[in-house]
């Protein structure tokens, strides 16, 4: 089998709320997401998809991704698309890094790889080891009762876990968690996550105001992993890392310096299904625990997360996030869909979702035999 044709498309994701806001006034109303299709000799197909989280949340763009696609797209012709390792031994011969846009190809790689064996591609990646698993949702950084009430509604639809977007003045981070907290139950889950917000001074502020509360998770205080460490010195609250986390090198490294007890896994920041993978079995034998998603996108992307998730020891998932359910646009109907907190992954082979190409229209370029 070999890749005949490569198409990639484009198409704009919108948030559902009315913005989403992070740390460092990041603020994200929509974000362009890319999608690419390999067509193989025989005429199967497989999808993938990408959407960086804007331009200043990790070293990627929207735009980025389809000027490294346009460099990457001439070597796929030719390769055979059942074996995505060789594929991205071979886009990492023509371009260095990029592992964001190299994502899309690989997830395309596993849809079709799924789709001529006849398997869900949780299944290929070791096991449908969870049937189910709870998902979570993000409250963008806002007033502590704006963030409060938005919990409160999701909680009225089977939501308890919550990832809240902090990394402002501490003090005041510190009462949108009080206040989040009173609007939970001793089962629901709080991660308050700075996105490398802060810089020491309120890092260590913001640790000691939410260290009495022992609910908490704190996730990536600092932009450094230097800076994280000084942080876990000095706090007992559990620590997730984020942004700092790459690659097997970065984990290790922080392993090694005892820097956290979870990470949490994007695919397209590891550079796709095969090097998250590669990432989730090393600290699934690290004895870590994995928040699995990723940067942002849509049914596409949902899917790909979903059944990397699936394939993850339940004792090892932290939690999961189902992007589709964050962004208004739908390419593949609304599917891999969430029901009351909950998400699975498809049991259809490949990512076992079908993709609307009236959604998407005609290919921004193409590369074919």
């Amino acid at each position: 089998m070999e890749i005949g044709r490569v198409d990639v498309f484009r198409y704009e994701l919108t948030y559902v709320g009315r913005s989403y806001v992070m740390s460092g006034g990041r603020e994200i109303a929509s974000l362009p997401a890319t999608v690419v299709r390999l067509t193989a000799d025989d005429g199967m197909t497989g999808f993938g998809e990408t959407c960086p989280l804007g331009a200043a949340y990790l070293e990627a763009h929207g735009e980025g991704a389809r000027v490294a696609l346009r460099e990457l797209a001439p070597v796929l012709v030719g390769l055979d698309p059942r074996e995505p390792q060789v594929l991205l031994d071979q886009m990492d011969a023509v371009l260095r890094g990029h592992g964001y846009a190299k994502s899309a190809v690989d997830s395309a790689c596993w849809d079709l790889l799924g789709k001529v064996a006849g398997m869900p591609v949780c299944t290929l990646l070791g096991g449908r080891r969870s049937a189910s698993y709870p998902l979570y949702v993000a409250i963008p950084l806002g007033s502590a009762e704006a963030m409060t009430t938005e919990v409160e509604r999701l909680r009225s639809e089977g939501i308890h876990h919550f990832q809240l977007k902090l990394g402002a003045d501490p003090r005041e981070d510190a009462a949108r968690v009080h206040s989040v907290l009173e609007a939970c139950d001793a089962d629901d889950l709080v991660i308050a996550d700075a996105n490398g917000g802060w810089r020491l001074q309120d890092a260590v502020i913001a640790a000691r105001l939410l260290e009495p509360l022992e609910r908490v998770f704190f996730e990536q205080p600092c932009p450094t992993l230097e800076e994280c460490l000084y942080v876990r010195k000095l706090t007992r609250l559990p620590i997730v890392l984020d942004e700092v986390i790459t690659d097997q090198i970065s984990l290790m490294r922080a392993y090694q310096a005892q820097a956290m007890e979870a990470i949490n896994l994007k695919i397209s920041k590891a550079g796709g299904i095969t090097r998250a993978r590669q990432l989730r079995d090393l600290a699934e034998t690290l004895g870590l625990r994995l928040t699995i998603e990723d940067t942002w996108g849509g049914d596409l992307v949902t899917a790909a997360v979903s059944h990397l998730a699936a394939s993850t020891a339940p004792g090892a998932l932290f939690t999961v996030s189902f992007m589709n359910d964050w962004t208004r646009e739908h390419i593949a109907g609304h599917q891999p869909r969430s029901r009351n907190g909950v998400g699975a992954a498809p049991h259809a082979p490949g990512l076992g979702v079908e993709v609307d190409l009236d959604q998407l229209g005609e290919p921004i370029f193409s590369c074919e035999t």
